[in-house]
Formats: C-alpha cells, structure tokens, sequence
C-alpha cells in the first residue's frame, strides 16, 4: 500500500491543487424561462435570452452605444440640485443612499442625457438608468429631461426618451411629484418647436413616469415582455377585487389595446427608430434648406373677360418674393395709376375745386 500512499495520493492532491477556482459570476438564470444563460453569450445577444427571446434589463450605456449611430455620442453635464432637499430619513438616510448610488453606478442621478446622430438624423436621447434607485424621478430627473429639450430645440433634433423607472422618488415627497408638471413644460417646448419626441418604453415603465411625459410622445415604442403602467397589478387587483386577464401591463397587451404604436424587438430598434426618423425629419431639413424669400406680393389669377375688354377682378393670393421683386410691383402700379386719363372732363363743382 506503499505505493498508494507514498505515490499516487501525492499525485492526484497535486493535480486537484493546481485547478483554478471557477468564477461563479460566470452564468444566470433567466428570470422567464429559467434556463441557464452563460454571461458571454447573453452580452453578445444584447442582453436577450437565447431560450426563449426574454428582453433582460441592459445597462443604460450600452443602450445609447446601441442606438446611436457607430455608438459615438456626447453626454451632456447635468445641472446640478439639492441632493437631500428634506433631510428626508427612513430605514437608511436618503444623503447615504445617493452617496451609495453614486458610487456604484459612477453617475450622479438616474438619468443619462447625450446627443448624437441616428440615420444621419440629430438626436438628443434622455435614458433613465435603472441601477440607480430603480430610475426613480426626483428633481435631477426633471431637470436633466428639461436640459434634453432646450438641447433639442436648440439643435433642432429629435427628442427620444427611455424610461425605466419605478416612479416618483418617495424621498423626495412632493419635489419629485413637481417634476411630472415639469417633464410635460419639456416635452410640449420640443413639439411647440414641431419636433418629433419618440418614446421607447423599456421594462419596467411605472408610476410617476408613466403618468407624465412616458405617455405623451408622437409615437411610442416597446421591446417586447415589458411591463408598462401606473399602480402595481397586485394593487389593482385588490383593489376591484377581480381577476386581471392574461398579460396584463405588458408592451404586447397595449399594443392590442392602442396604448403602444409598436413593439420591436431590441436588435431592431435602431433601424426602427432610424427610419422613423428618416420620415420625421428629412422634410424639414429639406424645408429648412431653400432659400429664404423676401417680401409679399399679390399674384392674381386671370379673370374671365367682361363688357369692353376689361378684365374681372380674380382671387388673389399671398406669397413671398425677394424685396427688390416687391419695389419693382410698386413701380408698376403707380405707372398704371398715372397713365389713366378720365373718360369725361371734370364739370361743374368738381371743376371749381
């Protein structure tokens, strides 16, 4: 037994050694399916299960390099707010919940605002990011969706928003409920300056958010299996105790109840969004190409001819030629004016005057 002990033991102890400790970060569940998801794989899928087409959350960065084109854009800096407006405290301080936060996700509040190109198309993109605090809107968010519309007007973009919230951020109490008002101001500058504003509902799009400016856009977009709505549905259903049906709140359910224009997959949004664009934007920036014209003429339609040659007077129509056009019309008419000789002589007291 020598052998056993004095050879192969030491052998198979040093074989066993010299294996390196597996990472346990290396897979997921799926939440859906269940199905094991190894880490490499579902990033190069876009963070979509392989199994059965479930859209996982993705980090909100990864989402702008998504959509933008080549994945180039600028992010804008975000004015700054009171952090801690109520010396708000419950379990945990709110001011070490911010600083924790903070630190994790290296951004100072949950929104991302950055400007870039989609199509060729400016774009000014305003994302929720989820990992801090659940997206929840307080007074950061409001400004920073305020900063994205002056950006957009200024810029003369399109406006899309990406929300991923879980509502009013409680606290903040009735500073983050101000900031529902506030997201419509934003919103209703873009479409005053006749702007396109493009929502992509992501999951999950409640409370607060989704009863303000989630709601309000041109055309609203949904990656599929994405919850969408205000109160949560177990609160719903105790609340007119019956059974919900079927897929309720999800992107595909309002798209069959005409709350969603479309649901797209997430491989698919940038082309979506893009042509959208591509419809939105190319006839103003066609428009916003030819020349400028000056000041405004008459141009009358040939009337019919009446008794004694003269022509009837015709509608007339308002356009806009450059000025020297309009000195040139002015010229003419007094011309006309000054050549016409009165059929009759003056008599009478109109002689005398």
């Amino acid at each position: 037994m020598n052998w056993l002990t004095n050879f192969i033991r030491p052998k198979i102890r040093s074989i066993v050694e010299q294996q390196k400790e597996m990472p346990d970060n290396l897979w997921q569940k799926c939440p859906k399916c269940e199905g094991m998801l190894f880490n490499r794989d579902l990033e190069a899928n876009l963070n979509v299960c392989y199994h059965c087409g479930n859209h996982l959350k993705i980090a909100v960065m990864k989402r702008l390099e998504l959509l933008f084109d080549e994945g180039r854009f600028v992010e804008l800096a975000q004015p700054k707010v009171p952090h801690d407006p109520l010396k708000f405290k419950d379990r945990k301080k709110y001011a070490d919940r911010i600083r924790d936060a903070r630190a994790e996700t290296g951004r100072q509040d949950a929104i991302v605002v950055a400007k870039g190109t989609m199509g060729g198309v400016a774009v000014v993109i305003a994302a929720l990011d989820f990992e801090f605090m659940g997206g929840s809107m307080g007074a950061a968010v409001g400004e920073g969706l305020l900063l994205a519309a002056r950006e957009a007007v200024a810029e003369q973009a399109a406006l899309i928003a990406i929300p991923a919230s879980g509502g009013a951020r409680m606290q903040e109490g009735a500073i983050s409920l101000m900031q529902m008002p506030r997201t419509i101001v934003a919103v209703e500058m873009v479409k005053q300056a006749k702007l396109p504003y493009i929502v992509l509902l992501t999951d999950p799009t409640t409370g607060g958010v989704s009863a303000s400016f989630a709601m309000v856009g041109d055309i609203h977009i949904a990656e599929p299996g994405c919850m969408i709505g205000f109160a949560g549905k177990r609160v719903i259903q105790e609340t007119i105790r019956e059974e919900l049906p079927p897929g309720f709140q999800t992107a595909e359910y309002l798209l069959d109840h005409g709350m969603v224009d479309m649901v797209v997959e997430r491989k698919d949004l940038h082309l979506t969004i893009t042509r959208i664009l591509s419809l939105l934007m190319r006839p103003m920036a066609d428009a916003r190409s030819e020349p400028s014209r000056g000041g405004a003429l008459k141009l009358t339609m040939p009337g019919k001819a009446g008794k004694g040659g003269k022509t009837a007077k015709a509608k007339s129509k308002i356009v806009r030629l450059p000025v020297k056009a309009k000195e040139a019309d002015g010229a003419q008419k007094a011309a006309e004016r000054a050549a016409v000789v009165p059929a009759k002589g003056r008599t009478g007291k109109a002689a005398n005057r």
